[in-house]
């Protein structure tokens, strides 16, 4: 059984200045805690070159439970997973990657601990960091670790910034704002596909967003029309898949 690509985009590839066309898909996966197999159709469909992760396996053998999934969508792991509270990298053998930072934020008692799943990657003569969060569901922490996130884009030391995740609030809410007035909403510079990541069964809000610095070009944003059923069956969330272009070094 396979699941249909999605429509509409370009493929991966080098341009003839050095810049980069890249794939990459942004996904809340529940902790695999539902269809496994689907949530790897899901995922292959999209054929991303990188996939931000949030809520990727913690517990007991989260790294074999998150390098088979990473096999079943045809890449390799990277980053993240139990030692960023959830987030997570992977990617495909056309990432070269310069170094990685799992980083645990400060945990509030009672509430869930979070982090960030952090890279900085090449493709061709393009650079990129890389960041993969899922903020808080409390108001005041999640707004806190908003200004964390963009604090940390600043330290990664790369020309062009990614930042995907679940950011447990819609673009009115302040956090979103925040992240949204110092990077750009990748949705809202070019919408594509669909716009609503939650719940898988019934979509109706924009909690799960991709963001980008100045000088990366957004060639399209948004939820992929893929095979119903795997979508449902593969996680709570609905996948963000982006399409961006990233200009050469030097």
């Amino acid at each position: 059984m396979s699941t249909a690509a999605p429509q509409g985009l370009p493929a991966s590839r080098t341009e003839e200045d050095g810049s980069a066309v890249v794939r990459v898909l942004s996904y809340n996966i529940r902790s695999m805690r539902d269809d496994t197999a689907a949530l790897g159709r899901v995922i292959r469909a999209c054929d991303p070159d990188l996939v931000l992760i949030q809520e990727a396996p913690r517990f007991f053998r989260w790294r074999k439970a998150l390098s088979r999934l990473a096999r079943s969508a045809g890449l390799v792991t990277l980053a993240g997973g139990a030692t960023a509270a959830g987030p997570a990298l992977l990617c495909s053998l056309r990432a070269t990657v310069e170094r990685t930072e799992d980083v645990l934020l400060p945990l509030t008692p009672g509430l869930h601990r979070r982090g960030f799943s952090t890279a900085v990657v090449r493709f061709g003569a393009a650079r990129l960091g890389v960041v993969s969060c899922h903020l808080s569901l409390a108001k005041d922490e999640r707004l806190a670790q908003a200004r964390l996130l963009t604090e940390r884009t600043e330290r990664l030391g790369a020309p062009h910034v990614l930042v995907g995740g679940d950011l447990n609030e819609g673009p009115e809410g302040k956090a979103f704002r925040h992240v949204a007035g110092r990077l750009r909403d990748a949705w809202a510079v070019r919408p594509w596909g669909g716009e609503f990541t939650s719940t898988a069964e019934n979509p109706y809000q924009r909690i799960d967003a991709m963001f980008v610095s100045e000088g990366v070009e957004v060639l399209g944003c948004g939820v992929p029309t893929l095979e119903d059923a795997d979508v449902r069956a593969a996680s709570d969330h609905m996948p963000v898949l982006a399409v961006l272009r990233l200009p050469a070094e030097g």
